[in-house]
């Protein structure tokens, strides 16, 4: 297994950063290589929501499913996926750092089966640089208030 973490403050409240950050089908707008995410059940997203995501790695299309593992707003959502013999965990944790600006914490644990552990390191490689430019993007979203 191996986990990659990546932190950025945002100048919006956690409530507002939460809130765009959770909504599991705007995922595109701010992480990198997500092509689409449209949700297989229907009601509020809570644990246990399902999706499906579309992912473009490296030149390629990969479909995926998704599902939510922790839901704890405004602070919290965790998300599961698995494909190919590769697990990824991941958590976004927002924290009020004041009124008006708050701490992103996006934090990636990747798992490959038996057959698959040997591409975990090259695999955390990219989600790294990824994960730093999904949340820049993110910050992106809240920079022209």
């Amino acid at each position: 297994m191996r986990r990659v973490e990546q932190t950025v403050e945002i100048p919006a409240p956690a409530e507002e950063v939460f809130g765009v950050a959770s909504k599991i089908e705007e995922l595109p707008r701010w992480q990198s290589g997500i092509v689409s995410v449209a949700r297989t059940d229907t009601g509020p997203v809570a644990v246990g929501a399902k999706g499906t995501l579309v992912r473009e790695l490296m030149g390629q299309r990969i479909e995926a499913p998704l599902e939510v593992t922790a839901y704890d707003p405004p602070r919290l959502l965790g998300l599961h996926s698995e494909v190919s013999g590769v697990a990824l965990d991941a958590t976004i944790e927002v924290s009020p750092l004041g009124p008006k600006s708050s701490r992103v914490n996006l934090v990636a644990e990747i798992s490959g089966s038996m057959l698959t552990s040997f591409m975990e390191p090259m695999i955390a490689s990219g989600a790294e640089g990824d994960m730093a430019a999904s949340l820049e993007r993110l910050r992106g979203l809240f920079a022209d208030r």
